[in-house]
């Protein structure tokens, strides 16, 4: 497969020399913190845009072959054959409908896709020259960078139609994204700008905002900041969009940042095309975690799966980059089970996705994970009595609740029988010495061996003694017959207590008294 970028449309996927950036490394500080890069997919030639569609699939637009790629993000593995498209595919949108909106930039179209079926509906749709990036907004409309015509197009999700006429921004627009007030943030690369539509009146709001050199995609956060991606300087501004002011100092990322995209948890990544590298921020704090992660060749854009995992699509590698997070463990329910195993637990914690489970070094059986990676269902397996070690493992890494499960011996109830005392047996007329009582396991119908039985006449302990391997605890009567006489007979106690393989409770009898 080749892996030169094969479009005519060449400026719209290479940037302007920029002399500066040839030694360049990021200044961003790299935490003890890794993550890595678990596996690649083999897609098409030349990919550039990825989305998630409802069903938790990628859709990879490759530019070089006119095809998109499906991808399962559970197994990781090509769906079908590739969907075929217009010429030259860059960054395509899924939107709430489930239909993939795929801008041409050779043929200056907008394929759709209904990512239920992966076919293609209706013939393209004619936009500006060179449609870069598509963005859905509530309410069904979806809109349209066109790089070559200084415009943006927006089409009526519905019909499939061009709704009113394109709106003019800066100067080569790329990327595009909507901010929750319903703003659109459009990045105008060859201004170094944004430019800010209400997508309520399709009009332009105020004064482009200035931002880094070659700014190339938007992606808005959880907090509605929106972050862009400054290909020539090498950045990420962070735009507040309220104000729609710049909030603070740009955050130095890899070189030549093409792509970014936010998680649901607020961690944004960067697709640095240069440095064949992805940056991993928090937006909490706009700073850098952990070492660029590395992937493969140019990568040019990424996405986060609603498992939480990363994609990279690799424009000079024909394939596409998944990074999976160290899993995180929260909590476990039930927290205790029968050492037999068999209980079904519930483990809830982030990046779940791939996970196998041990309880006590043991694996757990039936191991299922959530589509969002933040639950497992399992079966614990047999342990031995006492708290054991939950740890998750993931392709992406392992975690532990130390001692989050504590396996339990179960209950069995017992039964004691006391035998009455006995004066004297028959002629002649000797005396009995033993006071007898028989411990029984209900459960099993066994003799209980080893454990301790006590005797007592009234309130008074008189004595103790050990099952024997019949489940018979004897006492000498002789020194208190006298008082088992005068009270009529005597009780007989066992307290609960263990075997191997179950607790035993209490039980307790009276026996009376029998002179022959």
């Amino acid at each position: 497969m080749s892996t030169q970028v094969q479009s005519p449309m060449l400026e719209l996927l290479e940037t302007a020399a920029l002399p500066s950036q040839a030694a360049q490394v990021s200044p961003a500080a790299a935490s003890a913190q890794v993550f890595l890069a678990v596996t690649s997919i083999p897609v098409g030639n030349n990919p550039v845009g990825v989305a998630i569609a409802p069903s938790s699939d990628l859709y990879v637009a490759n530019s070089g072959s006119a095809n998109v790629s499906a991808i399962n993000t559970t197994t990781d593995t090509v769906i079908g054959g590739p969907i075929g498209v217009g010429g030259t595919p860059v960054w395509l949108t899924v939107a709430p409908n489930g239909n993939a909106y795929v801008p041409n930039s050779g043929s200056n179209t907008v394929s759709v896709i209904n990512t239920a079926t992966n076919t293609v509906v209706g013939a393209p749709i004619a936009v500006g020259n060179q449609p870069a990036v598509v963005a859905a907004v509530p309410g069904g409309r979806v809109y349209v960078t066109n790089f070559a015509a200084n415009t943006v197009t927006v089409i009526d999700t519905t019909t499939n139609m061009v709704v009113g006429a394109p709106i003019a921004v800066g100067a080569q627009p790329v990327g595009v994204a909507v901010a929750p007030n319903g703003n659109a943030y459009v990045t105008n690369r060859g201004s170094n700008t944004v430019t800010v539509i209400d997508t309520a009146t399709n009009t332009v709001i105020g004064a482009p905002i200035p931002v880094g050199a070659q700014p190339n995609f938007v992606a808005i956060a959880p907090n509605g900041n929106a972050y862009v991606a400054n290909i020539g300087s090498n950045t990420v501004t962070v735009i507040n969009t309220i104000s729609n002011t710049v909030v603070g100092a740009p955050i130095a990322v890899g070189n030549q940042p093409w792509g970014i995209a936010v998680g649901a948890d607020g961690i944004a990544y960067t697709a640095n095309r240069a440095a064949n590298s992805v940056t991993v921020f928090d937006t909490a704090t706009n700073t850098v975690v952990g070492a660029p992660v590395p992937v493969g060749a140019g990568p040019i854009a990424v996405t986060v799966a609603p498992n939480n995992k990363v994609y990279v699509s690799n424009i000079n590698g024909n394939n596409v980059s998944v990074i999976q997070l160290d899993p995180t463990l929260t909590s476990i329910n039930p927290t205790q089970g029968l050492f037999t195993g068999g209980t079904v637990v519930t483990i809830t914690g982030t990046n779940l996705t791939g996970a196998s489970v041990t309880i006590g070094g043991n694996p757990a059986t039936g191991v299922s994970v959530n589509a969002t990676g933040t639950q497992i269902t399992a079966t614990a397996p047999p342990g031995a009595a006492g708290p054991a070690t939950v740890t998750v493992t993931t392709p992406g890494g392992s975690a532990s609740l130390v001692n989050g499960f504590t396996y339990l011996l179960p209950v069995h109830a017992t039964s004691l029988v006391a035998t009455p005392a006995l004066t004297k047996l028959f002629p002649p007329h000797v005396y009995f010495p033993f006071l007898t009582a028989t411990l029984t396991d209900q459960v099993t119908g066994l003799p209980v061996p080893g454990q301790t039985i006590s005797f007592k006449i009234g309130s008074n302990l008189v004595g103790t003694a050990i099952t024997d391997a019949q489940g018979v605890a004897r006492f000498n009567e002789t020194l208190i017959l006298t008082l088992i006489l005068a009270n009529g007979g005597y009780d007989a106690e066992f307290a609960g207590g263990s075997t191997g393989s179950a607790i035993l409770s209490p039980s307790s009898d009276h026996a009376g008294v029998i002179e022959p």
